[in-house]
């Protein structure tokens, strides 16, 4: 229906990108000089929008195929076509107002590029979405197929099945295997694919029948036989994808980088490595504490009176914790605590009913708000508004012995809330579960990811039954 004709769909998705553009531009005409104001004076004409709405529309369509908005998305997540097309909205809106700036055009509406950008967005993610989802509906009915044929029976081809089976969705069929083991070949008929000859046979085959990707899931053994497998696909223009004998001892979104010109495989994908996502990460950690601390001001204010009537001493409690690449820094809050004179904080959980803590302290404990004063962490750039949570020195190296992947959590900046805090893992829970979570959250991170995170720690996210 659909397959063959992927290099159409790209084109009519940059298409229909421009003209959906072109929609938003006049919605925001009309909203900011009609709607809004009436018939209002503007020392910019129509005339001169719609030139720079032109010059967004290109830069966007450019950025975008830079950032593989329109390649092939079967197999990726909808979170990540949503960071991307955020992505390239924000990099041409940086570019407009740096043009703008250049031939000194202050003129132009901020109200009506803020619905410009907006109506962008909307309308984009709203029909990529309709898109994705009828798309999946026609593949999981039989229709826009891809024809897959699996290199090897054994154990790996027998797993890449099993995955297959829960996502008919992405729309792939596999044709059949080769395979030279006689055991491998009868392991694999039990799933009822067949089999159509040796590994020698593949270019044969990949004449005679209609096959959209190869699939290598041989053993490490076999190795020797990789290349002549890819140089007869490539050959004849069949792409080639290989599922690594290791694949289980991999994390689920290991991938390659260049040293020269050699490949290496780097274990952990971090999308925070990207200076485009770290920049973007920061602006918006930036933006949201500096919106914070003067939204929040009054209530600091009150705060910080009530520890100081509460009882003596300083209204921060700083204590030391490890961060990004493992470097300690001092983290603010609220004291929520008697002055101590020993180190009791450092090595010592809070426990429930704990004597050191005052009424105040509970209150402001079982309601977060004692975390507020790590507003200003986020403006220093010790800390992101989201990540996983901080931990001191002392228990990161306990840590770090009874759970091995714990110290992947400082790959990226540490955050005033977290995935696995809005998943319910604070105060007295599994440490284990949380370091689950924060590698999830590291994996899979984007703005979006970022967003659901803040508004669940908003909605349900203050009041902490295990914080004591």
């Amino acid at each position: 229906m659909i397959r063959g004709n992927e290099r159409f769909i790209t084109t009519l998705y940059v298409g229909t990108d421009f003209l959906i553009i072109q929609l938003s531009f006049f919605i925001a005409w009309f909203c900011r000089f009609y709607f809004l104001d009436g018939i209002v004076a503007n020392d910019l004409s129509l005339a001169d929008y719609f030139f720079w709405n032109v010059v967004y529309s290109i830069t966007y369509i450019i950025i975008a195929n830079f950032i593989s908005l329109y390649k092939s998305k079967r197999r990726k997540k909808f979170s990540n076509e949503i960071s991307k097309i955020i992505q390239a909205n924000l990099f041409s809106m940086f570019v407009l107002l740096s043009l703008l700036f250049i031939v000194r055009n202050i003129d132009t509406s901020r109200v009506f590029l803020v619905i410009y950008i907006l109506s962008n967005l909307t309308f984009i993610i709203g029909y990529r979405y309709i898109v994705k989802i009828t798309l999946s509906i026609l593949r999981t009915k039989g229709y826009n197929k891809q024809f897959i044929l699996v290199i090897g029976a054994g154990s790996l081809a027998q797993k890449f099945i099993h995955t297959l089976s829960y996502h008919p969705e992405y729309g792939f069929e596999i044709l059949g295997f080769l395979d030279d083991n006689k055991e491998s070949l009868g392991k694999i008929n039990s799933v009822n694919r067949p089999i159509l000859g040796k590994i020698n046979d593949l270019k044969l085959i990949l004449e005679n029948e209609i096959i959209d990707e190869v699939v290598i899931a041989l053993p490490i053994s076999a190795y020797d036989k990789y290349q002549k497998i890819i140089m007869t696909c490539e050959k004849v223009g069949v792409r080639v994808s290989i599922i690594p004998d290791f694949y289980d001892i991999l994390p689920a979104n290991s991938h390659f980088e260049n040293f020269g010109d050699l490949p290496v495989i780097n274990v952990r994908d971090v999308p925070l490595d990207d200076r485009i996502n770290n920049f973007l990460k920061r602006l918006s950690d930036i933006m949201i504490a500096i919106i914070g601390i003067i939204l929040t001001m009054p209530l600091l204010i009150g705060i910080a009176i009530g520890v100081k009537l509460s009882s003596p001493g300083p209204i921060l409690f700083k204590q030391e914790r490890v961060g990004l690449n493992r470097r300690t820094f001092i983290m603010y809050k609220f004291r929520s605590m008697k002055i101590m004179f020993d180190n009791a904080s450092d090595t010592k959980w809070t426990v429930e009913n704990d004597p050191r803590r005052t009424k105040f302290g509970t209150f402001i404990r079982k309601t977060s708000l004692d975390e507020l004063p790590q507003l200003f962490n986020v403006l220093k750039g010790d800390m992101s508004i989201v990540g996983p949570r901080p931990e001191r020195p002392f228990f990161v190296d306990q840590f770090k012995e009874e759970i091995p992947k714990y110290m992947i959590k400082h790959q990226v900046r540490p955050g005033i809330t977290g995935w696995a805090q809005v998943c319910g893992l604070r105060g007295d829970t599994s440490i284990k579960d949380r370091i689950e979570h924060d590698i999830y959250y590291i994996e899979n991170w984007t703005l979006l990811l970022d967003v659901k995170i803040i508004l669940k720690t908003i909605v349900r996210g203050l009041i902490n039954k295990n914080a004591y």
